[in-house]
């Protein structure tokens, strides 16, 4: 396989699921800053342009981190970060779904529509009157999620799942791009030092 990577969140949270499944690919790094990811060769792989995108060795090629994690998942021994059972999969699909629409888009476009308009403006419709709304909607649901994690040492529980791994590669990104989350939170803080903490954090 082939993973076509760069900067960015979306990337890192597939090498960072791909490292606590043991799995390898060779990295294909993409210029994105360079717009690499919008030239013609690049398209034909992934018609949207953006990154990541796993190239199977037949030539396939699968985008959107969810379905190239799960693809990971299913093709890798040893327990499951999706789940073993249909309640634990779903479970973990309604988090990632929950992350996904009030984390990782709306923190991303927060981002794109005000520090990083001089990458963004001329790449994609961008709406910079929405830029601290979103932040400030990406907080408020935080502090939600944070209370639903009480008393759990993972987002599901007592186990760790893309859910997990997804929260923190964009928390982490929210540090970087001015969008820290609250120290004030009652369970995030230590989950994320924990998340930090494990080997893969560093793929």
């Amino acid at each position: 396989m082939k993973l076509y990577t760069s900067v960015g969140p979306n990337p890192r949270t597939v090498r960072l699921f791909m490292a606590e499944r043991g799995a390898a690919a060779e990295l294909v790094k993409v210029d994105i800053r360079g717009g690499e990811n919008r030239q013609e060769a690049y398209l034909q792989r992934n018609p949207a342009g953006q990154t990541p995108a796993l190239e199977l060795e037949d030539g396939n090629v699968i985008t959107e981190i969810t379905a190239m994690c799960e693809y990971i998942d299913e093709i890798t021994p040893g327990p499951s970060l999706i789940g073993a059972t249909p309640e634990e999969r779903a479970e973990t699909r309604m988090w990632v779904r929950r992350i996904d629409l009030h984390v990782c888009e709306p923190m991303a476009n927060g981002y794109r529509w005000s520090d990083g308009l001089p990458m963004f403006g001329d790449r994609m419709r961008c709406i910079p009157e929405a830029a601290a709304g979103l932040k400030a909607g990406v907080q408020e649901k935080l502090a939600w999620i944070d209370g639903l994690m009480e008393g759990r040492s993972f987002v599901c529980g007592d186990r760790l799942t893309l859910a997990d791994i997804l929260l923190f590669v964009f928390l982490d990104f929210g540090e970087r791009i001015g969008q820290p989350y609250s120290r004030d939170l009652a369970t995030i803080p230590a989950w994320f030092a924990a998340m930090a903490a494990r080997p893969s954090a560093k793929a």
